[in-house]
């Protein structure tokens, strides 16, 4: 350390009132099998599409998977064709049930990674097509339901001094650009959510990012992954699998990843970047 580093910190010490710090940061490197072993990780709206190939990605790296949904029967389909450590609850985001969080502490001991994953889109082109019940069920469902969510995971880390907290909220590359209608400015203000939260919470060992996938082959989208894929306005001019977004998402659910936080990682080959040239 030089003397001028050194210098500030003894004035802040002085004017702060308190001892500074020695910080020594925890370097995790863990083999792949190894990345999620021992954690239980809580998937919304798992029972199909994303939600479904994450749980399944996560399940295969010896993570205890819980996965949430609306329809019991997906749910149970997901887990049977998934077979590893996985389990269900059926829950709809939108009720915003505070008990929720704690009910699955109770049953599973913890919860070291929250991923808030469950969305709708009403397609409806713009904002003339948008109507008032199409418009609020996209908002309880994208973001109210997801907030509260959060908002109770944290309460519950500091209820029982859980040391760790991880926090993944799915958005879209629509999130990085203007928009008219419910589905765009769900992820636009889901966006600005993540860059606040990291900043309140990080000091706690709470990390909140946003993994951004492009257009995906899913059911949201109805892109059909054994068809073609090739998109002709993607930069990648293609559309993506469900399967690679989980590639990322498995990255940033584990402790190698425990430096990033408060950032939204795009997985659309940089389609939502805007260019001078064509």
């Amino acid at each position: 350390m030089g003397m001028k580093s050194y210098l500030k910190r003894v004035v802040k010490y002085i004017i702060k009132e308190h001892k500074a710090s020695i910080v020594k940061p925890e370097i995790v490197q863990k083999t792949p099998s190894e990345m999620l072993k021992n954690k239980n990780i809580l998937i919304t709206g798992g029972g199909h599409g994303l939600g479904y190939y994450m749980a399944k990605k996560l399940a295969s790296e010896n993570a205890k998977v819980i996965i949430t949904g609306r329809s019991e029967e997906k749910l149970k389909k997901a887990v049977n064709e998934i077979g590893n450590d996985i389990e269900y609850m059926v829950y709809d985001v939108k009720k915003c049930d505070t008990n929720f969080i704690k009910t699955i502490y109770d049953k599973f001991g913890q919860i070291d990674c929250l991923i808030n994953n469950a969305g709708i889109s009403l397609h409806e082109d713009n904002m003339l097509n948008v109507t008032l019940e199409g418009f609020q069920n996209q908002f309880d469902t994208n973001l109210k339901g997801a907030y509260f969510l959060a908002q109770e995971y944290i309460k519950e880390i500091r209820k029982r001094k859980q040391k760790k907290g991880n926090i993944i909220f799915i958005s879209s590359e629509r999130g990085n650009q203007c928009d008219d209608i419910p589905y765009g400015l769900t992820k636009v203000a889901m966006n600005s959510l993540v860059e606040g939260m990291s900043r309140r919470f990080y000091r706690e060992g709470i990390r909140v990012n946003a993994v951004a996938p492009g257009i995906t082959a899913s059911d949201m989208t109805n892109i059909k992954r054994e068809e073609d894929l090739y998109c002709d306005y993607n930069a990648s001019r293609r559309f993506f699998m469900p399967e690679e977004v989980a590639e990322i998402v498995a990255f940033m659910v584990s402790d190698c990843s425990q430096c990033i936080s408060g950032e939204v990682i795009h997985c659309d080959a940089g389609n939502h970047l805007n260019p001078w040239f064509k």
